[in-house]
């Protein structure tokens, strides 16, 4: 998916302004998380690697007034004094064990050793506290990093956010337009969330500036099963689709083996056997955000639907 185009901000932060930190600023969702922080009246302190700090991504964040601070994150004494002042670290990190384990956890170190207060990690995913271990290899490295975080001596939050919406338009399978079609495994009533980039990094600059938030806070823009994203795609196309199931679960645990047997890319982060995987976590209930979702803590915030994102390519 290709950066957003970030407009600047309208809203300067004031003297006594709360500071954020934000790691994995650079990347999409740091894009968009530093806007709405902006957009809130927050001091945002991007952390970037030299590499990163002369990439239009770094321009970006400058021209909406964020302070970049280029870092390394062997760097240890750099790294803490970055930190220091900052009322919350955001992580938006992207990555595989040397950065969702290795490198959040010099960002927890750090965070810790400025006296931050409090730390929202990289998780924006699938409620994955409730699947077992194995079942998904980006989730079981949140999960070990989640380990090094609760004994931390520092208050942590994480943002559930079920699968980006926006994948919906190309990237996840489920959603067929060429051929007018809703492909799925397993039950096609199983409760599936969603939630756009957008809103999700709008949830996570109010949760930010939100010193009272809870260890998890859980958020969908929408909550459908594959019958609802049927009735989503021809209410936004105009068209009929049809739901083409494709055979159960247990026929989808098979392809992810046979996908990661032939073709294991194990230095990818989201390699085709990876994405499967999702989508078995989703379409199993096994990752299903409990009930009652946080959507109404942060009440100005409008979730976008299905059918706005579907139209939207139509």
């Amino acid at each position: 998916m290709s950066s957003p185009t970030i407009p600047a901000s309208s809203t300067a932060p004031t003297t006594d302004a709360p500071l954020v930190v934000l790691a994995g600023a650079t990347g999409s969702l740091g894009l968009l998380i530093a806007h709405h922080l902006r957009r809130r009246g927050a001091a945002v302190r991007a952390l970037v690697r030299p590499a990163a700090s002369t990439r239009a991504e770094a321009e970006s964040l400058r021209r909406q007034g964020v302070e970049v601070a280029t870092v390394e994150y062997g760097n240890a004494a750099a790294l803490r004094q970055a930190c220091t002042g900052a009322a919350c670290l955001v992580s938006a990190l992207s990555g595989l064990r040397p950065v969702i384990v290795d490198a959040q956890t010099q960002l927890l170190e750090a965070a810790v050793a400025a006296g931050v207060p409090r730390f929202i990690p990289s998780d924006f995913s699938a409620d994955f506290t409730r699947l077992p271990e194995g079942s998904n290899r980006n989730f079981d490295l949140r999960r070990e990093f989640q380990r090094r975080l609760d004994q931390a001596p520092i208050q942590a939050t994480s943002i559930l956010n079920g699968m980006f919406m926006d994948l919906l338009t190309g990237q996840a399978p489920l959603i067929q337009p060429a051929i007018r079609r809703i492909v799925y495994w397993g039950d096609a009533d199983q409760l599936l969330d969603f939630t756009t980039m957008v809103n999700t990094a709008e949830f996570t600059a109010a949760a930010a500036l939100d010193a009272t938030t809870p260890r998890y806070l859980r958020v969908a823009g929408q909550v459908a099963s594959i019958r609802g994203l049927q009735a989503e795609a021809q209410a936004a196309t105009g068209q009929e689709f049809k739901l083409l199931r494709v055979g159960g679960l247990g026929i989808l645990a098979g392809l992810i083996t046979a996908t990661r047997t032939l073709l294991p890319a194990k230095d990818e982060v989201f390699p085709p056997w990876q994405g499967m995987q999702y989508l078995h976590n989703m379409l199993s209930g096994q990752a299903k955000l409990p009930e009652p979702l946080d959507n109404a803590r942060y009440p100005a915030i409008r979730y976008t639907q299905v059918r706005e994102v579907l139209a939207g390519q139509s």
